[in-house]
């Protein structure tokens, strides 16, 4: 299996602004049999640029005739997108995975990253290297009875963009609002710098909640449901 580098996945919009994507580690699954594809419905495109310099990748590799570009959602719930792209045996997918050929290319998605991908764009920039553009938006983290489509929410989120994430974007970091509950809670993860940082709560408390509170007279605090756990820097809380 091979590391497809560079990868920068775009998050839940479709401009050219994101969250990098991370690890090199693919998943690839040990069972036999490639799923039959009897749907001609796209998945996901990729643009010339981008498929030529795939071609280019898998071309270099000593057993290109085997491989095929898994792609991955490695991110959960409330998180931001964050992918990863690898070079796979596509003998060797997984039955439900599903497998496409786009002019000559394998491409391998798991059953669980279907819909999250469904639309979506692979494309290459000399900058940026390849990028995903996807207009689907992360699932809502599993927390019972939040509400993330009402008034309050929409106003909670255009703070986000216009004021939290800027302030953070020069750390490396980003929040993901997850949701809101009735007694005034607004519920986040952290993405970026912020994951796994032990000052992570603290930046929540001082910084995005001050700024919450003072615009949402509905909200009275933050609470981040992030697992910190995992990341560059992981803590336990």
């Amino acid at each position: 299996m091979s590391k497809v580098s560079p990868l920068a996945g775009l998050g839940n919009s479709a401009g050219d602004s994101g969250v990098a994507g991370a690890s090199g580690s693919g998943v690839a699954d040990g069972a036999t049999g490639v799923a039959t594809v009897a749907s001609t419905d796209t998945i996901i495109t990729i643009t010339p640029v981008a498929h030529a310099k795939l071609i280019d990748l898998r071309d270099a590799e000593s057993e290109r005739e085997r491989l095929g570009l898994r792609l991955e959602i490695l991110s959960g719930p409330g998180e931001d997108f964050r992918y990863d792209l690898v070079f796979d045996e596509f003998v060797k997918a997984a039955f439900t995975d599903e497998v496409r050929t786009i002019n000559g290319l394998k491409i391998i998605i798991g059953a669980k990253d279907l819909d999250l991908l469904r639309g979506a764009e692979l494309d290459h920039d000399d900058a940026k290297g390849l990028l995903i553009r996807n207009p689907n938006k992360p699932l809502r983290a599993d927390i019972e009875g939040l509400v993330a489509d009402d008034e309050i929410s929409a106003q909670i989120e255009a703070i986000v963009f216009n004021d939290v994430n800027p302030a953070l974007s020069a750390h490396g970091g980003f929040v993901t609002f997850a949701g809101h509950d009735k007694e005034g809670t607004a519920y986040f993860t952290m993405g970026g710098g912020c994951h796994g940082c032990s000052m992570s709560r603290q930046t929540m408390l001082d910084g995005v909640q001050t700024m919450l509170v003072e615009q949402v007279p509905a909200i009275t605090r933050v609470r981040d449901i992030t697992d910190h756990t995992t990341g560059a820097n992981p803590y336990y809380s």
